[in-house]
């Protein structure tokens, strides 16, 4: 996340005018272009050059439709409203449709990562499983797939390790999450798939060129200052900071991840919901930064080490969903049950890790600046 020369609540300080917003919408649509005519042109490329490359667009497609998204919600009073109102749901429609196919093969990597580390076997010999499909590893355990599909996921963890070396409860656990993700993977591939050709697609893109010659700005924008809607983007997710439990994430081990974990409700926890939030406003708030001052502020680390912790909550949050999804299987075996259960224990502790990992990187930083 950038750090910003400039603090948007300062009366003294240079006004930002509508300008900057009309160069941040118009550069992100001529991104979101560019990584269309790749995708295209790479789309039914073969080999593993192209299969990247259609990755690559994929998500530059994904991080350019979530841009223009948040900064037409953070800086919406100066945007045509009609406009705005109907081009916002279809671009977050677009970057989640997009987002599937690659959350189910990091989830399924992650799990398979989890279970070899909880069985107590080696790491794969030679290389680790991202490296085995071409990615990378980030985080506690979080994997980035290596290559896959032409809609912009990577494949799922191949390990090259013996099952054997898994109990047989947590073997048989890793072969159901395997069976389940990858079906539900290709179900998001096709999902994709017809997305990206459907006339409702076809609309969003001709929407965005027009949006890279011409952004709809109200009257008032050109003597607008941007500084004060940033800064109540700012204020938003200080106020839902402040909403969370943050003295209780602030005690490791504090076993708050896990209450209600027996419940035989299989809604998602809704203790996660705040954390969701505040990381969809930490993003809103880096955008907004984005428009103000552009890509080239320095990094700030500790805004940067919030947002990944909120990353890695979502992903181990997701991923205990899934392990607790897969042991309500009927008819499978009380080890693999078992297995499943630690599996789910083990997300649902990194989710509360994450959680300390944000309280300590938040304390630390200057509250209320972009």
């Amino acid at each position: 996340m950038a750090q910003q020369h400039l603090d948007p609540t300062d009366p003294t300080a240079r006004a930002v005018p509508g300008d900057a917003l009309a160069r941040y919408l118009r550069g992100q649509a001529t991104e979101f272009l560019r990584a269309l005519r790749l995708h295209r042109e790479t789309g039914s490329g073969s080999g593993q050059n192209g299969m990247e490359d259609s990755v690559d667009a994929a998500r530059a497609l994904r991080h350019s439709a979530r841009r223009i998204s948040g900064s037409l919600h953070t800086f919406r009073p100066l945007l045509d409203a009609d406009w705005s109102e109907e081009m916002r749901p279809e671009l977050a429609w677009l970057s989640g449709t997009l987002a599937l196919e690659h959350a189910c093969a990091a989830r399924l990597e992650r799990l398979l990562l989890a279970l070899h580390r909880l069985s107590g076997s080696a790491a794969f010999p030679a290389q680790s499983a991202a490296s085995a499909v071409g990615g990378r590893v980030t985080g506690a355990g979080r994997g980035v797939p290596g290559p896959g599909t032409a809609v912009g996921t990577r494949g799922p963890a191949t390990p090259t390790a013996d099952r054997g070396n898994l109990t047989v409860g947590a073997a048989k656990a890793g072969a159901l999450l395997e069976r389940q993700l990858t079906l539900a993977r290709t179900r998001a591939h096709s999902t994709a798939l017809q997305a990206l050709g459907s006339s409702r697609f076809h609309a969003v893109a001709d929407k965005v060129a027009v949006l890279a010659s011409e952004v709809p700005l109200t009257p008032a924008a050109a003597m607008a200052d941007l500084r004060p809607l940033a800064a109540a983007a700012g204020e938003r997710l200080t106020d839902a900071v402040t909403a969370l439990p943050l003295i209780t994430a602030g005690h490791p081990y504090n076993a708050e991840a896990l209450i209600h974990g027996l419940s035989p409700d299989p809604a998602p926890h809704p203790q996660d919901g705040p954390w969701h939030q505040v990381r969809l406003l930490l993003r809103l708030h880096r955008y907004a930064g984005e428009v103000l001052h552009g890509n080239g502020a320095p990094l700030d680390v500790r805004l940067l080490t919030a947002g990944q912790a909120l990353n890695l909550h979502r992903d181990a949050a997701e991923a205990a969903a899934a392990a607790a999804s897969a042991a309500r299987t009927p008819r499978i075996a009380p080890a693999t049950a078992y297995a499943l259960g630690v599996l789910h224990a083990d997300q649902r502790h990194e989710v509360e890790a994450a959680r300390f990992a944000f309280q300590q990187s938040w304390q630390k930083q200057a509250v209320g600046t972009l």
